[in-house]
């Protein structure tokens, strides 16, 4: 059985193989149950918690398990501990155990581009992103691994990392303007593809300034009372979400609004398996499509057995991005 690392997952993908991969998997064939997520403590106040998530598909069986500790920072520690399993379908032979962290990294930042070029209206090239953690650049270089973007602005609580992102990014795309902003709202208005990541326990992203025909892509909270965006904006859009069983026990963008009674679980237009299938997508120009992300076990699973494929042909090993 491999065990493959950090480094080595980094080394083995890039971004246009990944989405495409991610792409056929959604549109096919997969079991993936519910992802179970278990509260550490019960202090209202700590989001302390110990995930496991399964799926599998015809090729490949996998789990990854993972701890998420959103206070490690203090600690200079990682939020996210991670490590992924994988098994061979036919007769379940151990694989690989790969990195979860990094997988996690590639896998969010390919699925919310994968998203993007299935719900944002086709032309649309001014991007927003809102955070700059971790998974900042990686947000960064898959939007534009698959789309002509003109324009790219950078907002962070702090303003000095908004500025290192920029700084870096510009570095691998000198051609691109990019910009750091610090009027948020004024941002949201202007762009026309909205990727927020920050963990924000408040809305940032109000319905008032989202403008019509824009795609908005929320992946930074996986936690019922916590949400980056408000309710104006979820009551005005077509939602889709990336698995339905995950969202709605765990998307604060959306249980909020229902707990107001303006919202109803039976209003997510569809998933990304759907939208992958072709059955589901943005219907009109106009219309503001709003994509909810909490993480899949399949997108896991594919991208970690990506990374174990590559490692075993090294002769077809992706190139750098």
């Amino acid at each position: 059985m491999q065990v493959i690392s950090a480094e080595q997952v980094h080394q083995s993908l890039n971004f246009p193989v990944l989405i495409a991969a991610l792409d056929r998997a959604f549109a096919g064939t997969f079991h993936m149950p519910a992802r179970q997520v278990f509260p550490l403590t019960e202090q209202e106040d700590n989001h302390d918690a110990f995930a496991v998530l399964p799926s599998w598909n015809d090729e490949v069986i996998g789990v990854k398990a993972f701890t998420y500790f959103p206070d490690n920072g203090v600690q200079q520690l990682p939020t996210l501990f991670s490590k992924i399993l994988l098994f061979k379908r036919d007769h379940g032979e151990p694989l690989a155990m790969v990195d979860g962290t990094s997988v996690t990294y590639w896998r969010t930042a390919a699925v919310s581009a994968l998203a993007a070029q299935k719900l944002a209206r086709p032309d649309a090239s001014r991007l927003l992103l809102l955070g700059t953690g971790n998974l900042a650049l990686p947000l960064l270089r898959a939007h534009a691994s698959v789309r002509q973007l003109t324009e790219i602005q950078v907002w962070g609580r702090d303003a000095q990392k908004a500025e290192a992102i920029v700084a870096a990014f510009r570095a691998e795309h000198p051609a691109l303007q990019i910009t750091a902003v610090s009027d948020l709202r004024a941002a949201v208005r202007s762009a026309e593809i909205i990727v927020a990541a920050t963990g924000s326990a408040e809305p940032l992203v109000l319905g008032e300034d989202v403008q019509l025909g824009s795609h908005v892509d929320l992946l930074g909270n996986h936690s019922p009372d916590r949400r980056e965006c408000d309710t104006e904006l979820v009551v005005k859009s077509c939602v889709f979400v990336d698995y339905t069983p995950n969202v709605v026990r765990e998307a604060g963008e959306l249980l909020i609004p229902r707990d107001e009674g303006r919202f109803s679980m039976e209003e997510i237009f569809a998933d990304l398996a759907a939208c992958c299938r072709g059955v589901a997508g943005r219907r009109f120009t106009e219309q503001i499509t709003l994509f909810k992300s909490v993480g899949t076990a399949l997108a896991d699973l594919v991208t970690a057995h990506l990374v174990q494929r590559q490692l075993s042909a090294p002769e077809t090993k992706a190139e750098q991005p």
